[in-house]
């Protein structure tokens, strides 16, 4: 039983607040898969060098993975929209940063360097953001930190990053030349 007088089902050591078949083949037969290869693609396209290729490859994938992410968190919220209605909102947001970062580069808008790195990034972290506040609760370190340290850490980890590269990535430099 959980807090909210609910049933649980315990996957890979977290607490699932849910015995409903269809929540639990969602959480693990689609959205748990998804959220990996989210984070691994999108780390992937964030280290590898900015041109097209593997860049835009794994770029591609993060963003068509998102957007099945996102639909599986709707579907899930849904479900159980009192307790997740934050985690649409998040997922909202984590697609909606991704849809812009896609569209400024395939549409080059002004700035299109600057957007398309901001847009990626947010909606990257904002993905963390989304896992560390369902399921932060319940890992070991975030376990024992305050509950706004979910909310917090991954924006403050990303900032000086985003920052850097807003300023001094190659591409950014170019694009400044006249």
């Amino acid at each position: 039983m959980d807090g909210m007088g609910g049933d649980t089902t315990t996957i890979a050591g977290i607490v699932i607040p849910s015995t409903d078949p269809a929540f639990l083949a969602v959480i693990a037969g689609v959205h748990i898969p998804l959220g990996i290869a989210c984070v691994v693609a999108g780390a992937v396209a964030m280290l590898l060098r900015k041109r097209r290729g593997r860049h835009s490859t794994f770029g591609s994938i993060y963003f068509w993975c998102v957007l099945a992410l996102f639909a599986s968190a709707t579907f899930l919220s849904v479900m159980r929209w009192r307790e997740n209605y934050h985690l649409f909102v998040l997922g909202a947001c984590s697609f909606a940063c991704a849809w812009f970062g896609r569209s400024a580069l395939r549409l080059r808008w002004k700035q299109w360097i600057r957007l398309h790195m901001t847009g990626m990034s947010l909606s990257y972290v904002l993905m963390l953001i989304a896992f560390y506040v369902d399921n932060g609760k319940q890992l070991p370190v975030w376990r024992d930190l305050p509950h706004v340290t979910y909310w917090l850490l991954p924006l403050l980890v990303m900032a000086p990053f985003l920052l850097r590269a807003l300023l001094y990535h190659p591409l950014v430099l170019g694009a400044r030349k006249p």
